[in-house]
């Protein structure tokens, strides 16, 4: 029982991985037939059982002491030996030549290896003994807990800071009717460990005025075990205020029931971690005899446990704000702000930005420092991590530790992996699945799963229980809290190392078994010797794919790391080559490139175990090696933008593939379509190119797409180039046997050359179908019926030269009895793009596009007539490239995004009142810019204005712009306009940004200023106005400028450029000066706010005079300057002293050192 609530030990789980491999059918087939010895075997089972019985206690225990902590690390690593060992053996005996078997000696007679497991075994077995020394116990799981019961009293100088908005959400709740069939309204509020559950509970409970319609009221902390007699037993005793020494549940229940019986109460449960549904429903039987209107507050760090108890939806706390963190740090740390030391300020916020907004953290770190009023104390904690604070001193620690102890072994076994990342580093679920699965993280699929469905099981519930949690702005993106990385990064120890730059091989451990790395700033064989130490490491992961990494094919060698399961190189321009060694490298399981590479060796197809191989973006490969079809367990084959120009012979092989980007048709049996016939078990998408090179449609048949049903994407692509075509006819035969099944979410038809689409493309069947691609296919005169897809919600066509009117046709499709009342109804995305002969639009359908947010037509030329009169949805419009079109613009309540771009007789007859941004260009700009003007501006939710390419524009209405929600304003060759809008700074106050490209003829800023909101200006082109930049004077929030020419008269900067007084200006760019030879650093020193300094296209910059840039300086980019690149990368003596203070100086995006 308790062992399902309490996770055992993270090392529980490893034990348990060696397990299945000695009780695999590889290993007892190897024992029974007395090639392994049966003894040794035994051997190693029994001393890993006694040793894994005391992990459990020892993991508790190795915070309070360091004997146990080194105890408990020699037995990782005997562990991690064992499994090696055990790997070897198995895949060596898979891997054998069955022949050579009969004529030779097993290989389980090398000496070698026999004295490799006796060694391993004999460890253990020592490390066993010690044991005893150490006085660890083989102790139940549910003996421990570092969290002191909560309890409903709450401390009457703790005030509740920034909690506005959840107060009213649970207030709210608590004041929510209960539907008829529900007797008692259960109210889950989740959160991770530390964030202020328990605060907000006890206010509810403590809250006179919401507790007062509640006849009684009762706090239980549940914490880790969920027993219900002694649950139920507390709640009697609370109502009672007596002793219940009940023990049986049938009669605790009665005596609740009645007690609760015409009773309304509030009960709260805090802190519970239980999700098993029978057990909550169980417990819960006596709550339904209250009054109706009862409730039951629930604390819990799962969202599984808050979706088993809650009968409303649960509400999710999240982080505190910085602001309101400072609060409750200035309270616990005694901080009186008024008359407090500015300095102790600085160091207090910074301590409060660590703690990412866990007010539990805040509150540890600023209890820390409640007597202690000094900048010594307050920067030792700044300094530390929160880890470093013992149990007894931090509460945080504790808080965090329970979640961790919560999970299963194999839970922790892959929350620690994600020690790995960098903080603030965002991962994708597949991703992090495939390296769990080459780590041998996974359990073994049971009842026909799979690993990667396993993978998303755990995956899920670390997201549940708050370890992971949504990227805000990618929902496919995950991120770990800051202290919850922390809490990794404490557990992994040196297993678990990650490097800003691997060329710091003199740092790394030689107890390291799991690597991670951004960057190289110089080839790893100058320290290579150092990180070839390192025998056992088992991962080598780069995890900044946008940072480059000098490997090159001299340094590549990493047959001294036998032991990799996880090799990870890229993205490198230098590496082209990879050596024929990679075959030592049994034990590889994930093996990802981005490289340079033109040929992988053929003894690629020696990794047996190998699962994953990801070639993404290797431009310069076009083959893949013969032996790919030896992979037999390969699961993974990721080959997008790379340019393979057909599939090696014998995919069909592969029959373990879960997933293959790309399927190149080649022309030869051994690599036609027809070898993805047998690859039944393929998920996600699948991009099938160069289809002209299917002979008939009875080979596409046999590709058996549509028996593929775990496929949800589906891309089919055609080559450019009508010569290839037989004939329309068999263009169509062949799609029509590419049939997918009915399940299908997205499809893609490219360059396909039929007259005609086959009637399954658009069929009403197809009713998960969201997205739907169709371009380049020239021949086709008109398009599918996809108006009864029900649930397309984005559809692009693209590229159809002979396209001249779309009709009735698009919208209904032949079958009137399986119609739809509105055509398109889910569709919110259509895009029409390239059609250089389509002329009208027409349709009977008035109740069409419902749903339509977006609609964009552009470069259809020939467009003539109406668009589309009702779309009530609508909210942006792009209309660009088509000259001929006169149609008004649909009618639509809240168009939000406006763009017209060449296409000056599209009628603009009235400004939508909702638009918050608009592009626009040629005659239409200046009426509608007159609608902007003080004396007529009506517009109050623009935020972004646009102007683009308008040749006769000379001016701004002589007002000026009245906007005061603008925060945008983009004018872009505009050779004629003369000045910017007047009175800017009044007319304007919210404007951010601003940028003026190839606008010659303005001379001079406006009168009165700039807005004093502008933070970034952008100058391009524009000869006078650069002249006189000074003019500015002085602006105090300007962070970002960037200044380009080509102005040929600037010879030195910024002598010839003055610059105004810009004492926030953190972002500094020099864009195209090709005559710029002189750069003044002692003209730059006013800028003591100065970051970033970007300096690019600026061929003949060779001189720097003064002493050196600002101090303040952090980064320095040189880009395509190549005489000041040159001599920066020689450290020139007259250039390097003046920028060697910056820490980061990087050139054409490398970084120099």
């Amino acid at each position: 029982m308790a062992s399902a609530v309490v996770g055992g030990a993270f090392l529980s789980g490893f034990v348990n991985v060696v397990f299945d491999r000695l009780l695999s059918p590889e290993a007892l087939n190897l024992i029974q037939g007395k090639k392994l010895d049966q003894h040794l075997v035994q051997r190693l089972k029994t001393s890993l059982l006694a040793a894994e019985a005391l992990v459990t206690d020892a993991e508790m225990k190795q915070f309070h002491d360091e004997n146990i902590k080194t105890w408990l690390d020699s037995l990782k690593y005997a562990v991690y030996d064992a499994d090696d060992l055990l790997d070897l053996i198995l895949t060596q005996a898979a891997t054998q030549n069955k022949k050579k078997v009969s004529h030779f000696l097993s290989i389980f007679k090398d000496r070698k290896i026999v004295s490799d497991l006796e060694d391993i075994v004999a460890r253990i077995e020592d490390i066993e003994k010690r044991t005893y020394i150490l006085n660890l116990n083989k102790i139940p799981k549910d003996n421990f807990s570092w969290r002191i019961a909560t309890t409903s009293l709450i401390r009457a100088d703790m005030g509740i800071h920034g909690r506005e908005d959840a107060k009213e959400a649970l207030i709210n709740l608590l004041k929510l009717e209960t539907e008829a069939k529900i007797y008692v309204n259960v109210i889950p509020i989740v959160g991770m460990g530390g964030v202020g559950k328990t605060t907000l509970a006890q206010w509810l409970y403590n809250n006179d005025k919401l507790m007062k319609e509640f006849d009684l009221k009762v706090w239980i902390c549940v914490s880790e075990e969920f027993d219900i007699v002694k649950i139920t037993q507390t709640i009697i005793e609370a109502v009672t205020r007596g002793p219940c020494n009940t023990k049986d549940l049938s009669l605790l229940q009665e005596d609740l029931k009645g007690k609760l019986s015409g009773k309304k109460f509030f009960i709260v449960l805090d802190d519970v971690w239980n999700d098993d549904r029978h057990l909550w429903n169980n417990f819960q039987t006596p709550f339904q005899y209250g009054v109706k209107g009862s409730k039951i507050l629930v604390t819990t760090r799962s969202k599984d446990v808050a979706s088993v108890v809650q009968s409303c939806p649960p509400y999710i706390l999240n982080e505190l704000s910085d602001e309101y963190c400072w609060s409750v740090f200035k309270d616990n740390a005694s901080y009186d702000e008024s008359s407090g030391n500015p300095a102790l300020e600085e160091i207090g916020r910074k301590i409060v930005k660590k703690c990412k907004g866990l007010p539990l953290a805040v509150e540890t770190l600023g209890g820390l420092l409640r007597t202690k009023h000094d900048t010594k104390n307050w920067n030792a904690i700044l300094e530390s991590e929160v880890w470093e604070f013992s149990v007894k001193d931090s509460k945080i620690v504790p808080a965090l530790l329970i979640s961790y102890y919560h999970l299963p072994s194999y839970l922790k076994r892959c929350f620690v992996y994600c020690s790995l990342f960098p903080k603030d580093y965002t991962f994708t679920k597949d991703e992090l699945i495939l390296l769990w699965m080459a780590e041998d993280l996974l359990e073994q699929p049971k009842r026909g799963k799979t690993f990667e469905e396993i993978g998303c099981e755990y995956f899920d519930t670390l997201v549940s229980r708050l370890f992971f949690k949504q990227f805000s702005t990618r929902n496919d993106f995950f991120v770990m809290h800051d202290l919850m990385h922390d809490l990794a990064i404490s557990i992994g120890g040196n297993f678990y190392s990650q490097f800003e730059d691997l060329g710091n091989a003199d740092e790394m451990s030689t107890e390291t078994r799991h690597l991670s790395y951004k960057r190289l700033t110089h080839p790893i064989s100058k320290d290579f010797d150092a990180f070839s130490r390192i025998k056992s490491l088992r991962t080598l992961l780069h995890i900044d794919c946008s940072t480059p990494s000098p490997f090159s094919n001299e340094n590549i060698t990493l047959s001294n790391n036998k032991c990799l399961r996880v090799l990870s190189i890229g993205p490198d321009r230098e590496l082209n080559v990879l050596p024929d060694s990679i075959c030592k490298l049994i034990h590889l399981r994930y093996l990802s490139l981005c490289t340079n590479m033109k040929t992988l060796p053929d003894s690629l197809g020696d990794l047996y175990n190998l699962q994953t191989l990801k070639l993404s973006d290797c431009t310069s490969l076009n083959m893949l090696p013969n032996s790919m079809q030896n992979l037999v367990n390969l699961r993974h084959l990721d080959i997008r933008e790379t340019p393979i120009l057909e599939m090696p012979p014998g995919m069909s092989k592969l029959k373990k593939l879960h997933f293959l980007s790309d399927f190149v048709v080649g022309k030869h049996k051994e690599n036609g379509i027809m070898e993805l016939g047998e690859l039944s078990n393929l998920h996600g998408s699948l991009c099938i190119s160069k289809l002209e090179n299917v002979a008939n449609s009875s080979d596409a048949l046999k590709a058996r797409i549509m028996d593929k049903t775990h496929i949800d994407m589906l891309f089919l692509e055609w080559s450019l180039g009508v010569d290839m075509v037989t004939s329309s006819e068999s263009e169509r035969d062949i799609l029509d046997k590419l049939k997918p099944h009915e399940g299908l979410q997205v499809l893609s038809i490219r360059n396909y050359k039929g007259t005609k689409f086959m009637d399954w493309v658009g069929h009403p069947s197809y009713r998960n179908m969201t997205h739907l691609v169709l371009q380049r296919c020239i021949n086709c005169w008109t398009l599918p019926s996809l108006g009864q897809l029900s649930s397309l919600k984005s559809l692009e066509i693209r590229n159809f030269d002979g396209l001249v009117n779309i009709g009735d046709d698009f919208y209904k499709y032949y079958d009137d009895q399986s119609s739809l009342e509105a055509s398109f109804p889910s569709l919110e995305d259509l895009t029409f793009l390239d059609l250089p002969c389509w002329e009208e639009w027409q349709s009977s359908e008035h109740n069409a596009f419902p749903k339509l947010k977006t609609l964009a037509i552009d470069n259809c030329p020939s467009l003539k007539g109406n668009l589309p009169s009702h779309l009530p949805a609508l909210e942006t419009v792009s209309i660009c490239d088509c000259p001929q079109l006169a149609s008004s613009l649909p009618k639509a309540h809240a168009i939000q995004h406006l763009c017209i771009y060449r296409s000056n007789k599209v009628l603009l007859q009235e400004i939508p009142l909702s638009l918050q941004s608009i592009t626009i260009s040629e005659r239409e700009v200046v009426k509608y810019l007159e609608s902007l003007s003080v004396s007529q501006s009506q517009v109050v939710a623009l935020r972004t204005l646009q102007i683009w390419e308008c040749d006769n524009f000379a001016s701004f209405p002589i007002e000026g712009l009245a906007v005061p929600s603008m925060t945008y304003l983009g004018l872009y060759h505009c050779e004629k306009l003369k000045s910017l809008p007047c009175h800017m700074n009044t007319h304007l106050p919210n404007l951010e940004r601003l940028d003026i490209y190839d606008c010659p003829e303005i001379e001079l800023f406006p009168d009165g200023g700039l807005p004093p909101n502008l933070k970034k200006l952008i100058i391009r082109n524009s000869d006078k106005l650069l002249s006189n930049l000074s003019s500015i004077g002085v602006h105090e929030g300007l962070t970002n400028l960037h200044i380009s020419g080509p102005c040929e008269s600037v010879k030195s900067f910024p002598k010839d450029l003055l610059l105004p007084q810009l004492p926030a200006l953190t972002t500094l760019k020099l864009y195209d000066f090709p005559k710029m030879k002189t750069l003044d650093c002692e003209e730059l020193l006013h800028l003591t706010s100065l970051q970033v300094f970007i300096i690019s296209e600026c061929p003949e910059l060779r001189y720097m005079t003064g002493e050196r840039l600002p101090a303040s300086l952090i980064q320095l980019q040189i880009k395509d300057s190549l005489c000041l690149e040159e001599l920066c990368k020689m450290k020139d003596p007259n250039i390097w002293p003046k920028i060697s203070h910056i820490p980061d100086i990087q050139i054409n995006r490398r970084r120099l050192t």
